[in-house]
């Protein structure tokens, strides 16, 4: 039996969800656990070449993976650094320095939550913007299993307590649940 899209369910589309952002050419934008660069690249197309993407992994291997695949594509605007983000000051980049953070499916895998929280608030600029996208509990037929996911409102609890205020919600699949907040 072929299964379709519709019986599946729609995953993550980083290109649909960077389009509902606004992120603006000349951006800078620090990708929290980028892993191989699910969003790092479209990012980087999007911010353009005046723009900058942070690519932020505590595996090398996954950063290797992002910069060898930007060396081969000619692609200029992509740093990356190994961090370990439940560390104060884990990227190590100056305060106020981005536009964007991106958090993608990184929360649920860690125990620091707060840390990480605070030193997306610690980089990003007054008024920067920050997309969360978390594992949902409504649909448990992939990704990680219940106990570790984070449940939607506490998340934006965890938010809403390091001065961010949720802007909206954004679209992303079946599997996952996402939200800018903006730092106030």
């Amino acid at each position: 039996m072929i299964e379709t899209i519709a019986s599946v369910g729609k995953f993550l589309d980083p290109l649909a969800i960077i389009a509902q952002l606004g992120i603006g050419k000349g951006c800078r934008v620090a990708d929290f656990g980028c892993g191989p660069g699910y969003f790092t690249f479209p990012l980087a197309e999007a911010v353009g070449k005046d723009g900058l993407v942070y690519s932020f992994d505590i595996l090398p291997q996954a950063l290797d993976t992002v910069a060898s695949k930007a060396k081969f594509s000619g692609i200029n605007n992509i740093i990356t650094k190994r961090a370990n983000l439940e560390k104060i000051e884990g990227t190590k980049l100056a305060e106020n320095s981005v536009d964007w953070v991106i958090l993608k499916d990184i929360l649920f895998q860690n125990q620091e939550k707060q840390i990480i929280i605070r030193e997306a608030a610690r980089v990003l600029k007054p008024g920067g913007r920050i997309i969360v996208i978390e594992w949902s509990a409504k649909d448990l037929t992939i990704g990680p299993a219940l106990g570790v996911r984070v449940d939607r409102d506490k998340l934006r609890e965890m938010f809403t307590s390091e001065n961010f205020a949720i802007e909206k919600e954004i679209e992303a699949g079946n599997f996952h649940n996402a939200f800018i907040a903006i730092k106030k």
